[in-house]
């Protein structure tokens, strides 16, 4: 039996529901276990009483009363692990990804409809459940130090070694990397340059198998009122537009909320096209600037992409920048609505700095 631990919740880890993330540091503890120890009080986080569906974040801290030793209990998630077999198909997927690597870090560019990491709604096929196949001579998989949503794709690092996660980790913990977001949004927004800073909270009630709940945004003078929302911050620029009815956005997220580029644009009223939860998926552009459909050849999958990522490598201490090509339906909306990935600057922000 272990002795009362308080553990950090870390960058790499992001905002995940408590039960899961608890699962995951000591896999012998069962569900029934967590709630029975949230019932209880004995599991706590920055020292007040919270759920298992309770969601934690990077910063907090979480105390652990004592656990039973691993040995007493079997290690399922390391043994689903080792029985499931990676298909020759996703192992050529996964491999044809890849942007870039050296020996500490690999760079994927993650397909859309591909999930970071496993859950409830989420199936078995995600890139946490491919890693081994990405090891290319070593003899331990790489190690994610941060996430994309199910249905954006771009830019995901891994890291090679825990050496590695651990500084890259501490990188997007200081905000030292920046992260770079194309997005088409319905309408133009007004002015074309600037900052959100909604606080985002979650809505009561659950998603379909407690994923997915949807955000909602507080007012900056309201968040005293909502001791359980979040302070966050998204920079915006117009990259370009058609007529009214749409605009190429560039998105840096200054902190790192669940949903918070979605929530953020859907409040300024230019929500993401093809955006189902936060922008109606029924609700078609009529030219007004609302709705997250815009008809006609424009797919209705999410039009958010991770473009680009720069960080100073742990290693050479070289600034790298990665940058990914859009995936195949944003590419098509691209040639359909005339735009140029080129003709703008890879970085619209940095005459404003």
């Amino acid at each position: 039996m272990s002795s009362v631990q308080i553990v950090k919740v870390t960058e790499a880890e992001g905002e995940q529901r408590l039960d899961r993330w608890l699962k995951k540091k000591f896999p012998q503890v069962t569900q029934g276990a967590v709630e029975k120890m949230c019932r209880t009080g004995q599991l706590r986080v920055d020292g007040g009483r919270v759920k298992a569906n309770t969601r934690v974040a990077p910063g907090q801290e979480v105390r652990i009363p004592p656990l039973p030793a691993p040995e007493t209990a079997p290690n399922r998630s390391a043994e689903r692990r080792e029985r499931t077999t990676i298909s020759p198909a996703d192992e050529k997927m996964i491999q044809a990804c890849v942007l870039w690597k050296d020996e500490h870090i690999i760079a994927l560019n993650k397909p859309p409809g591909l999930p970071s990491q496993g859950g409830s709604g989420q199936g078995d096929r995600h890139v946490d459940g491919l890693l081994d196949a990405l090891k290319f001579g070593y003899k331990d998989r790489p190690k994610m130090v941060h996430r994309l949503d199910k249905d954006t794709s771009g830019v995901l690092l891994l890291a090679r070694t825990d050496r590695i996660a651990r500084a890259l980790s501490e990188a997007f913990r200081l905000k030292t990397t920046r992260k770079i977001y194309w997005a088409v949004v319905a309408g133009v927004p007004t002015p074309k340059m600037g900052t959100v800073r909604f606080g985002l909270m979650k809505a009561p009630g659950h998603g379909r198998g407690g994923e997915g709940e949807k955000m909602i945004c507080i007012h900056p003078a309201k968040l005293g009122d909502h001791p359980e929302a979040k302070r966050a911050t998204t920079d915006y620029a117009v990259l370009d537009a058609l007529g009214s009815r749409a605009a190429w956005v560039a998105l840096v997220p200054i902190t790192g909320r669940t949903h918070q580029l979605r929530a953020h644009m859907a409040e300024l009223g230019h929500p993401i096209v093809g955006d189902g939860k936060y922008g109606g998926s029924g609700q078609e552009n009529l030219g007004d600037g609302w709705g997250a459909q815009l008809g006609g050849d424009i797919s209705r999958k999410l039009h958010l992409h991770a473009r680009t990522i720069s960080f100073d490598h742990p290693i050479t201490k070289k600034r790298i920048t990665i940058t990914a090509p859009l995936p195949d339906h944003m590419a098509r909306t691209w040639k359909t609505l005339g735009w140029e990935p080129n003709d703008v600057p890879a970085d619209p922000f940095e005459d404003e700095a």
